[in-house]
């Protein structure tokens, strides 16, 4: 028996700011810390909500092992206070993960099978290595031609790319520079401030003089990537890291980040109820699947996919959240779908900003939901290459 749609409404978004990994501001802070600390924020920006009405906290993890194993959903929500009816799920797909979350909770609200869920999502890239701690791949995809790519490293992928939709070093290095360009103006004027939840860091350090351990506390609320001492000249200096004779370097590339973000999400019988006003409306969200050695381009079927879809134009978007995964794929999704580059990551993207593989997804649906209202626009994106080869897209609506 089929049942009729619902729409499905954000009522709350945050995430803390972007450390760098491994030796940034959150090198000691636990990836279910960070994801408490943004369940937490959601919570306290809907007054008046029941606790015990949430009927799931869905979170994604790209590397769902150790500091972030055991269902970090499920043990985070209890370590945030919430009741123990709450249940909680973790998913993984790589970089997608924390939209996917957001697209999950939507899709059981827009069903009519619940009434609110928290989408969330965590990374830490300092205490998880890239590929995790046990790196085991099947012996198969070294067997046939076809499925050595699953096994391709991203900077692989990204130089394939680079190739194919001929996007050369210099452009890289402009595009990225561009990036912690808008960065650094974001952050002078204060554009993610309504979206960022300061986190308190304790640190404990010797001292040598007194034989005593010093706690040296902070409070943290403002992303560490961006960097005022980049120009075209340093980037050109650095040497490529994935190919020899390549164009991808350190400075064209995402930056292995900490982070965690968070997205409260109900239908409008739970806004009714509880009072609450929402900030957008999830309108839709597809993957697609492409060749894993040009994993980059995924971005350039899941969006006109999406559009399609839910009935939209590309001209419709007023704003548009590509993950920067690197330069190189970022140019060849915007010059073959043609969009707009003043609409594309108008206050940076991940090269600058950091890209927390799994709390992506949720942290960039924060930015481009307080964005939209704070510029008075209307419809924005989040998309991004997925490792493996996929493209993950989501289309929102300010309120």
């Amino acid at each position: 028996m089929s049942k009729q749609t619902q729409d499905a409404y954000i009522v709350a978004a945050a995430r803390t700011p972007v450390g760098k990994a491994p030796r940034g501001m959150f090198k000691n802070v636990r990836p279910d810390d960070m994801l408490v600390h943004v369940l937490q924020a959601v919570m306290q920006q809907c007054e008046g909500l029941d606790p015990a009405a949430i009927d799931d906290v869905i979170a994604g993890c790209a590397m769902p092992e150790a500091e972030q194993g055991i269902n970090v959903a499920r043990v985070a929500l209890l370590l945030a206070g919430l009741p123990d009816n709450v249940p909680g799920m973790t998913i993984n797909r790589f970089c997608a993960s924390g939209l996917q979350a957001v697209a999950l909770a939507a899709d059981r609200i827009r069903l009519g099978e619940a009434d609110v869920i928290i989408a969330a999502g965590t990374e830490s890239m300092s205490m998880i290595p890239m590929m995790g701690n046990k790196v085991a791949m099947n012996p198969a995809m070294f067997i046939k031609d076809e499925n050595v790519a699953i096994a391709y490293g991203m900077g692989i992928t990204a130089e394939k790319v680079a190739q194919q939709w001929k996007v050369g070093r210099e452009q890289q290095d402009e595009f990225a520079m561009t990036s912690h360009q808008r960065a650094l103006k974001a952050i002078e004027t204060g554009e993610f401030q309504q979206e960022i939840a300061p986190y308190p860091v304790e640190e404990k350090r010797p001292d040598l003089t007194s034989h005593e351990v010093k706690v040296i506390k902070s409070v943290k609320d403002t992303d560490e990537g961006p960097r005022a001492d980049t120009n075209l000249e340093a980037l050109a200096k650095l040497k490529s890291v994935f190919a020899a004779n390549g164009s991808v370097t350190a400075g064209n590339s995402s930056q292995m980040s900490d982070g965690a973000g968070a997205v409260m999400v109900m239908s409008a019988a739970a806004l009714q109820r509880f009072n609450l006003t929402p900030i957008g409306r999830f309108i839709g969200y597809t993957v697609a699947g492409v060749p894993p050695e040009i994993m980059g381009i995924g971005p350039i079927k899941a969006i006109p996919k999406v559009l399609k879809q839910v009935g939209l134009h590309q001209d419709d978007l007023d704003w548009i959240e590509l993950n920067e995964a690197f330069a190189a794929q970022s140019l060849a999704v915007i010059n073959e779908l043609g969009l707009d580059r003043a609409k594309v990551n108008p206050l940076g993207g991940a090269i600058a900003l950091g890209h927390p593989l799994g709390a992506t997804g949720a942290i960039r649906v924060a930015t481009l939901l307080h964005g939209l209202r704070r510029h008075h626009q209307r419809y924005g994106m989040v998309t991004m290459c997925v490792g493996s080869g996929m493209g993950a897209a989501g289309v929102f609506e300010a309120l």
